[in-house]
């Protein structure tokens, strides 16, 4: 049965899980959960995930709901997924070990480590690879009480808050600036050492590096002025989002469209609201000098 994966790409963990979908080769239903009508609420969507939260997927008679779980399980259930994207040991296993999943060839390896089974090439690799995964956990983790939470609540209190039914809270905001401020200063510091071109020092991404990527990609709906205060001081982040770009292309372009049209609807909407205050003021000083 083909993998069905409901999303909204406007949602930066939905455009993450479909560009990884793209990128490796995955057949997939796409299916639209409109948040700016939320359509989340409904009833239907509520029995997918009881959350109210996109993206979800469903893959025959499983569904799953959370990115981070969901990139997980794409890349470990999925052939052909090339594997610094999770960094799977199953190419270790000889091909008679009767699995369908990846993720199941990883319990194969631990009872055949345990029946002393695998040779001793095949013990010393996969530590090596338990390693990184545990590796890539770690940012997952972090991402969502640093990065996420801090982009979220700037965005939405400086941006898209209105078109979410949710007011502006230049208070939020600001809050939300301080907390983004602080996680991009980890990135650059921390996750980004070392010479690779992407976290954790890695010369390939991994699904670590979508996910964090597609959330700051939702500054491009800010004040250009912005955008570049809170960037501009991080010159490895930037870097490091040029380097993803580059390597999630043509995907990248294609699935961030929709994004870059709403960053131009504001911009026109911006430009509109500064002539009509311009005009009114025009008008005022005009008024006061008959």
């Amino acid at each position: 049965m083909r993998l069905k994966v409901y999303a909204d790409r406007m949602s930066e963990p939905s455009r993450a899980v479909v560009i990884f979908c793209k990128i490796n080769g995955i057949d997939f239903e796409e299916i639209k959960v409109d948040l700016a009508k939320r359509q989340q609420y409904s009833p239907e969507f509520k029995e997918l995930n009881p959350m109210s939260k996109v993206p979800a997927i469903v893959d025959g008679k499983f569904n799953l709901f959370e990115s981070h779980a969901i990139l997980i399980y794409l890349a470990c259930a999925f052939p052909g997924v090339a594997d610094h994207w999770y960094v799977i040991a199953h190419q270790f296993i000889p091909d008679y070990v009767p699995c369908y999943m990846k993720l199941l060839k990883i319990c194969v390896i631990s009872w055949m480590q345990d029946n002393m089974i695998l040779t001793s090439f095949h013990i010393s690799r996969y530590p090596n690879d338990l390693f990184k995964r545990a590796k890539i956990h770690s940012v997952l983790d972090w991402h969502h009480s640093n990065l996420r939470y801090g982009a979220v609540k700037f965005v939405q209190n400086v941006a898209l808050g209105p078109a979410l039914g949710l007011p502006l809270n230049p208070e939020a905001a600001a809050l939300g600036e301080k907390i983004l401020s602080a996680a991009l200063d980890k990135i650059e510091s921390f996750w980004l050492k070392g010479n690779g071109k992407f976290l954790l020092g890695s010369n390939q991404p991994s699904i670590a590096d979508l996910s964090l990527f597609c959330e700051i990609m939702q500054l491009e709906v800010v004040d250009e002025k912005d955008r570049t205060r809170i960037l501009g001081p991080h010159k490895k982040v930037q870097q490091w989002i040029e380097n993803t770009k580059n390597a999630t292309r043509p995907h990248f372009d294609e699935v961030h469209k929709i994004l870059f049209k709403v960053k131009e609807r504001l911009q026109q909407q911006q430009s509109v609201a500064a002539s009509s205050d311009n005009t009114s003021s025009t008008k005022t000083t005009l008024h006061s000098k008959m």
